[in-house]
């Protein structure tokens, strides 16, 4: 398996967890924020089995553990280090480890660091570069779909700067978690007709600087590797405004299309599991890396996934012939989903294949309910610029009017025509778009958002008396290459794969794709266009020897959203030309979202609530308030009449013995400890770690057998212990 930047991410979070505990106890504190990032590439498990006693959240209530460490993974944000503050003033842990999810701005690292309580009770301080979310092996997702309109809505200029300065950082910081200083680009587009053109070399230049700083200040970045260096290029969704308007028909791209998935923290599809049996149940289907199916199928076209998943389960019935009756029929979707109602002995493998049976029926529905099949040529006509025999194609108008008088075609596919046949002819006379709204019954306010779309650089419309000009594709297609036939609907490539493909040949266009910093050999791209010994793999590498990860690693940053099918774009020429592509981007797109973001470019800034103009969060009023004083009353006796010792009174302050690491709090006010004379009876006096003595020698009843008690312990910290 090759590299995953989930692998990458979880790795560097739990080694970091390691490397911390070293065999000790200790609390984990995490924000609301930190804990998406962590909860994205790791189960809570995963991060309680390496001597993490509990998890508490730094905003919520919490019980001091002053005879405990505790670990913070932070967001370096003003309000998170006013509770780490409040936290640190009254001593809730004994030691605090400080790792924090991206750069801390210097003015609130200066505020610890003038802190006597941080000074004292700081005991390690760090900062790891994971402030991203992997969404798969190679794409990687910001969680920010707001970036769209702080980009291109014209009454956000004064947010741009700041939000391309935390852009910059984050993409830094996938650099340095892959382990990569690469050579920056960056596209210029050619005829440029909107203000944002110049969003991408602003961009390109901020993440340069970024890395240049980060190498200045960190001098073993970047780590030793045999790989050549690596080539990170800034883009934005004004490259390729086809890509997110057209009818993709491999199946995730057409399912995000067609269906209703919601894609949050999770990407999830709700069906009805065991349907028709009286264990039927609705239920969020996850879609993840660990489904095999969804992996191994994604990316294929639509007829050659559901070939594949029939062909599948007829092998699994050739080898469980007894779950076919007399009357089942398994060359038919339907007939295959309710024979997969009657295996509950193989519930995973069952679920897989429900869902992606069910996805994909339920995607060929609509299919073949809305005429796609007859609107996708068209589209390709108009996305490519040529017909199925690479000539200029006839009748375009025609043939987009006979769809929009077709009842069967959506109101938002009408409108994702209209959108496409005005990008496809460079603009029209505005009288000409009314009528085409008219024609397609869309109210007039769709007006807008087909006006909007000059904002990312699509000309929608023309003068009467304009001089037409013949503007050439970014990347010319190849006329002599004849279109195979059952490409017929899928002849439309994005622009980001005929982008890595050219740059995988090193001959990528410098001067719509110039660098930050350009080569000192100006024939360098050529060499590379030749291949690298390094990347390529040595003819003596036997079979049953392991060889190491030496291709190149391209990353592609996608400002204003990504679709789907550049992810797929990206897989295959990673594939094809044996490097690691890997797509980073604000969000990813479906066609639904891509033209409702649009729309908005034209409504009240104010009524889009951009996260970055809300007042900014404050931290709880809980930890700033005083701790009761503890009552004065007369301890009750402790249960079962036992009498503490004479002359031994309760301590004043939270009960327990120094070695027990209680999670959740203190001890019942009131209630004295246990005598601690059995656990003093194994203490050890040669301990490896002595100043944390207390917190890794919990007491022992039996006195003997640590490697047990350790497991005893280890289970009664996870399993047992009330949650703050």
């Amino acid at each position: 398996m090759g590299v995953s930047i989930i692998q990458e991410q979880r790795d560097i979070l739990i080694n970091t967890i390691k490397n911390i505990t070293a065999g000790d106890w200790k609390i984990l504190v995490v924000d609301n924020d930190s804990k998406k990032l962590i909860d994205n590439v790791a189960k809570e498990d995963d991060i309680l089995n390496h001597n993490i006693a509990n998890i508490e959240h730094i905003e919520e209530r919490r019980e001091p553990n002053p005879t405990m460490d505790a670990i913070y993974i932070l967001s370096p944000q003003p309000h998170i280090v006013d509770c780490l503050m409040a936290d640190m003033e009254r001593r809730k842990y004994q030691r605090c480890f400080l790792v924090w999810t991206a750069v801390l701005d210097p003015q609130l690292r200066r505020r610890i660091d003038g802190s006597a309580f941080a000074k004292q009770l700081i005991a390690g301080f760090e900062t790891l570069s994971i402030d991203f979310f992997p969404r798969e092996s190679h794409i990687i997702t910001f969680r920010d779909p707001w970036s769209f309109p702080i980009l291109y809505h014209p009454a956000c200029n004064g947010l741009i700067r700041k939000h391309m300065q935390d852009l910059a950082q984050k993409i830094t910081g996938l650099c340095v978690a892959l382990g990569e200083y690469p050579k920056v680009r960056y596209y210029r587009p050619p005829n440029p007709i909107h203000e944002a053109s110049v969003l991408s070399s602003h961009l390109a230049r901020f993440v340069s600087e970024e890395l240049d700083e980060y190498a200045q200040w960190n001098p073993n970045f970047p780590p030793p590797s045999s790989r050549p260096q690596g080539v990170l290029i800034v883009t934005d969704r004004s490259m390729d405004l086809m890509s997110p308007l057209i009818h993709e028909f491999t199946y995730q791209a057409m399912a995000h299309d067609l269906l209703p998935i919601k894609d949050g923290d999770k990407t999830t599809f709700h069906m009805t599991v065991n349907e028709g049996s009286p264990d039927a149940e609705e239920k969020d289907m996850e879609l993840i890396e660990k489904d095999k199916v969804w992996v191994e199928n994604r990316h294929r076209h639509m007829k050659d996934t559901i070939d594949k998943l029939m062909s599948d389960f007829q092998k699994f019935l050739d080898q469980n012939p007894h779950f076919v009756g007399d009357n089942k029929d398994p060359t038919s979707l339907n007939a295959i989903r309710d024979m997969m109602a009657g295996l509950p002995q193989f519930q995973e493998m069952k679920d897989a294949y429900s869902l992606h049976l069910t996805m994909a029926q339920e995607c060929m529905n609509i299919f073949q309910h809305h005429k796609l099949n007859e609107m996708s040529p068209l589209e390709q006509d108009m996305a490519t610029g040529l017909d199925e025999d690479n000539r200029k194609p006839k009748n375009v108008l025609d043939s987009v009017v006979r769809l929009l008088d077709d009842d069967a075609v959506t109101q938002s596919d009408r409108l994702r025509l209209i959108m496409m046949y005005l990008l496809y002819r460079d603009g029209v006379i505005p009288e000409d778009i009314k009528r085409l709204l008219a024609h397609a019954a869309l109210p007039p306010q769709d007006g807008e958002i087909i006006s909007n779309m000059e904002l990312l650089g699509g000309r929608t419309t023309h003068d009467l008396k304009d001089v037409r000009k013949d503007i050439q594709p970014l990347f010319p297609i190849d006329t002599k290459v004849p279109v195979a036939e059952d490409n017929y609907m899928s002849r439309f490539n994005p622009a980001v794969k005929y982008m890595l493909e050219y740059l995988c040949r090193g001959a990528l266009d410098q001067t719509k794709f110039p660098y930050v910093k350009p080569p000192l050999d100006p024939n360098e791209d050529a060499l590379i266009g030749q291949g690298s010994l390094r990347a390529a793999k040595p003819s003596w590498a036997g079979a049953g020897r392991r060889v190491l990860d030496n291709r190149q690693r391209i990353i592609v940053f996608m400002a204003g959203g990504a679709t789907f099918s550049e992810s797929r774009a990206c897989y295959e020429v990673g594939a094809a030309m044996n490097r690691d592509v890997f797509l980073a981007t604000s969000h990813m797109l479906t066609p639904q979202l891509f033209v409702r973001q649009v729309g908005d470019l034209s409504v009240d800034k104010r009524r889009l609530d951009i996260p970055m103009e809300r007042p900014p969060p404050r931290a709880p009023a809980h930890l700033f308030e005083r701790p009761a004083p503890p009552p004065m009353a007369k301890p009750p006796a402790p249960p079962g009449g036992q009498r503490p010792p004479p002359g031994r009174a309760p301590p004043p302050g939270p009960g327990g013995l120094p070695g027990a690491p209680r999670v959740g709090g203190s001890a019942p006010p009131g209630l004295a400890p246990a005598p601690p004379t059995q656990a003093m009876g194994g203490m050890s006096l040669h301990a490896s770690k002595s100043s944390n003595a207390s917190d890794t020698a919990p007491p022992s009843s039996s006195g003997g057998k640590p490697h047990k008690l350790e497991k005893e312990k280890k289970k009664r910290n996870i399993f047992g212990m009330k949650k703050g």
